[in-house]
C-alpha cells in the first residue's frame, strides 16, 4: 500500500472503521485523509447534489499503530464492489476526480 491508495482502516479501542486516502504508513501509525465509514453514504449523496458548501468532508488524521487492527485496500472482492466503484456508479465520476487527485 502506497501513499495515495484508497483504504479501509479498522481500529480498536474504541472500534471504528475509516475510509480514505492513505497519506503515510510507518511503524508509529497511519496518516489518513478520510472519514468514518458510517458517513460514507452521506458524503457520497452530498457529492451527487453539490448544493452549496460541503457539510461533510475528509479530515486528515493520525492513528497510532496501537489502535490499528487491520488495513485493507478499497478494492472489489468477487461480486462485491469497492466503495470507490459505488461512488463512481452513483456520482458519475471517480473518487480521484472528485478529490482532485491523480489516479495512481
Amino acid at each position: 500500500m502506497e501513499p495515495g491508495s484508497i483504504v479501509i482502516l479498522h481500529l480498536q479501542n474504541p472500534t471504528e472503521k475509516l475510509w480514505g486516502v492513505l497519506e503515510r504508513l510507518n511503524e508509529h501509525g497511519i496518516t489518513l485523509r478520510g472519514l468514518n465509514l458510517t458517513s460514507f453514504d452521506d458524503w457520497m449523496a452530498q457529492a451527487v447534489t453539490e448544493d452549496g458548501p460541503p457539510a461533510i468532508g475528509l479530515a486528515t488524521m493520525f492513528v497510532p499503530m496501537m489502535r490499528v487492527e487491520r488495513l485493507f485496500l478499497d478494492e472489489q472482492v468477487g461480486a462485491v464492489e469497492s466503495y470507490c466503484q459505488r461512488f463512481e456508479r452513483r456520482v458519475g465520476r471517480s473518487v480521484y476526480d472528485h478529490l482532485g487527485m491523480p489516479v495512481p
